[in-house]
């Protein structure tokens, strides 16, 4: 009999697939398999290569090895029978030691939950049918903020304010190159931050391939090797993420436009792009590519960053309109062709041509295929699953985090969500308050936002007061001879209590977070205005914003406190 050591099962079901699988192969006259020892046995033909059986467990998603060492003994006594013969729902359910989580997705929710329930003890089950990684690694946050900050290396070069001193150059742009710079960077992080932790971590079983709900207790899954799996679960974490929405705009379909994924991955520069869409990833991307030398249209429906205070989006149209980025407002496409390798867009003004389009217009839940009905998981309107604040669906066991639920589409706010809902199927109480969640967006000037806008604050009926300090009152904006933007503070009226900020400048991203703790702590606007600020900072941005609600910051002196 040949021994195999085999890990990643998770169940008796597990063992059923694996002995089915061996059987299968050519040689093999019989063998036997135990989840609870993570071994089998084999009887081959004389000839019979042991390959072919690791093969054949590999094929399911399992490891496998030929063992050196004899199979441990069953435990003695009646409780190690019932080890032996239970399956594992009858061993969970007393604390997190002895509970299975299936968690579907590889991304910031899944993987800050699989780690968590893994410290608490549980045994995971990860299932993947793409990358591992999910959308920010691979095609997100981590290659656009790369292309971003190519883009703004080469507006620098192009012109800054110090050209007089400092003549400008037009940059050769080399897009294949950067392309190369990017990707090896990407793959770098996902081997060191998801592939790596991963493999390091015994109780997590990965298993490629599609799942599907069976019923509230378990999934199938098509594995990409071929087959299907069973999977039983204690609890089920979803964490699918999301895909780019694509309007139902005439003729689009079936063109070769771009979402972010195709625009990121392209290793040339367009001439001239079209971007239909005006939130965080149309402004970002029409941006990076116009500064790496397209000729950049936008087309918004509303205007640019609708839904934020009315004043951002009137900033950052100017700043695009200074580079040279045509931003036309209020404006849909009625029709996209495609010919002769060029986009026709048809506008009440008449026609917008291409030669690339990009379609923005928002990312639609990964949820459709799952199945949820058979597991009793509620979803909205547009396909995201409802959760309350623990996390949990409307399904006993079954919880959801990250861009496939309807809590906001951050990486930040996956993995808070993730790490809670470990928390919460491990037997303990966690919430996520996103009530000071800081928002960047990654143009230039950055925009960054946290807590309430104005608007927002009138609309839940909180009186409130605020001010707007423009940056010719910023050192740090002075002496960077670059005073695009502003900072608003909003407090509630009357207690002076800090309810949101705002702020359009460079490096604002730098500057929320201290906003974002400040309201955390209910401070006021006086004593945000009290508190020391490093001289020559952005950030003292907030302490003067703070100041002008009592003072006339123009008559300070340049750090008077």
């Amino acid at each position: 009999m040949t021994p195999l050591d085999i890990t990643g099962m998770t169940c008796d079901s597990c063992a059923a697939h694996v002995k089915h699988a061996l059987e299968q192969v050519p040689g093999v006259r019989s063998a036997e398999v135990s989840y609870a020892q993570g071994r089998a046995r084999v009887a081959l033909d004389a000839g019979t290569s042991p390959d072919a059986l690791i093969d054949a467990v590999t094929g399911l998603g399992y490891c496998a090895k030929v063992a050196d060492t004899p199979p441990p003994q069953a435990p003695d006594g009646f409780l190690g029978a019932v080890r032996e013969s239970a399956p594992p729902q009858a061993m969970s359910g007393h604390g997190a030691g002895g509970l299975h989580i299936a968690i579907l997705g590889s991304g910031g929710a899944a993987m800050a939950a699989a780690l968590k329930a893994t410290e608490e003890g549980a045994h995971v089950t990860l299932i993947e049918r793409g990358t591992l990684g999910g959308t920010c690694v691979n095609v997100g946050c981590v290659p656009s903020k790369i292309l971003i900050r190519a883009g703004h290396i080469a507006h620098l070069r192009r012109g800054s304010p110090f050209d007089a001193g400092l003549p400008p150059t037009q940059p050769i742009i080399l897009r294949e190159r950067l392309l190369e710079q990017q990707q090896a960077r990407v793959e770098e992080l996902r081997q060191a931050k998801y592939e790596n932790v991963l493999a390091g971590n015994p109780a997590i079983t990965v298993l490629h391939g599609e799942a599907r709900f069976r019923d509230g207790h378990s999934l199938t899954v098509r594995l990409n090797a071929g087959g299907e799996r069973t999977v039983a679960f204690d609890r089920c974490l979803i964490a699918t993420g999301a895909s780019a929405a694509v309007p139902p705009i005439p003729g689009l379909k079936g063109t070769p436009y771009w979402t972010s994924t195709e625009a990121l991955a392209s290793d040339a520069i367009p001439k001239r792009l079209a971007v239909i869409g005006s939130s965080i990833v149309a402004v970002e991307l029409a941006q990076a590519f116009a500064r790496l030398g397209s000729r950049v249209t936008i087309l918004a429906r509303s205007t640019l960053l609708c839904r934020e205070e009315p004043a951002i989006g009137v900033a950052l149209t100017a700043a695009f309109r200074t580079e040279g980025i045509e931003v036309l407002e209020h404006t849909e496409a009625s029709r996209v062709t495609h010919r002769d390798g060029e986009f026709v867009l048809t506008i009440p003004s008449g026609e917008r041509r291409a030669e690339r389009l990009l379609i923005a217009t928002g990312r639609t839940p990964n949820t459709r295929s799952l199945a949820l009905e058979a597991a009793g998981v509620v979803v909205n309107a547009n396909g995201a699953i409802q959760i309350d604040l623990g996390m949990r669906t409307r399904a006993e066991g079954i919880y959801a985090a990250g861009d496939c639920t309807d809590q906001p589409q951050f990486v930040y706010v996956a993995a808070a969500a993730g790490t809670r809902a470990a928390i919460n199927m491990t037997g303990a109480h966690a919430t996520l308050d996103l009530t000071t969640m800081p928002r960047v967006i990654f143009t230039d000037p950055q925009v960054a936002t946290v807590g309430y806008s104005e608007q927002a604050a009138q609309h839940e009926r909180i009186e409130t007061d605020s001010r707007t300090l423009t940056l010719d009152n910023v050192p740090r904006a002075l002496v960077n001879f670059d005073t695009r933007g502003f900072i608003k503070i909003v407090v509630e009226a009357g207690t002076g209590r800090l309810l949101g900020v705002q702020a359009v400048a460079q490096e604002a991203g730098e500057l929320i977070q201290a906003a974002a703790l400040a309201i955390h702590q209910r401070m006021t606007v006086t004593d945000l205005s009290s508190q020391l600020f490093p001289y020559l900072t952005m950030v003292e941005g907030l302490k003067l914003a703070a100041q002008t609600f009592t003072k006339d910051v123009k008559q300070l002196s340049c750090c008077a406190g």
